[in-house]
């Protein structure tokens, strides 16, 4: 929710998404800007594994977001960027402490330099400064009737 001083038309839209949860257990259809994605639980946990799970859809984001960030900062700069691969893990400790995401990044065609520049910019990612910095969730219920 915005503040009575702030209009919601004021807001910049970065996204928009909606999901259906229908009658196949955990399997939910997202429509995320016009393209349909599924999520799903494996079998292990009553799933049919149609999709990958939430944290996995996560990892997808932030990883795409990074990868995307990147060419754009090093096709700016007119960088002789031949590769740009991440692999990322969600992981959660088994005895407390604070979950925590491992993002490794491959890049081919830079200099050390230019290389550690990228690492750089990763960290500052929108999505990632929106996970890091945590995002508000307002959540309002409705009664789904049109009228």
């Amino acid at each position: 929710m915005t503040d009575d001083a702030t209009p919601r038309s004021a807001a910049l839209t970065l996204g928009r998404a909606t999901a259906h949860l229908g009658d196949e257990n955990y399997a939910v259809a997202m429509n995320i800007g016009g393209h349909t994605v599924v999520a799903d639980e494996p079998a292990a946990l009553g799933g049919r594994n149609t999709g990958p799970r939430p944290f996995g859809l996560l990892l997808g984001v932030l990883g795409a977001c990074t990868l995307m960030t990147l060419r754009m900062y090093a096709e700016r700069k007119q960088w002789p960027l031949v590769a740009l691969d991440v692999s990322l893990r969600y992981l959660r400790p088994a005895e407390g402490g604070a979950d925590r995401i491992e993002r490794v990044l491959v890049i081919g065609g830079l200099d050390d330099a230019q290389r550690a520049k990228l690492a750089d910019i990763a960290e500052r990612t929108p999505v990632t400064l929106a996970i890091k910095g945590g995002v508000s969730i307002d959540t309002r219920l409705t009664t789904g009737e049109t009228t």
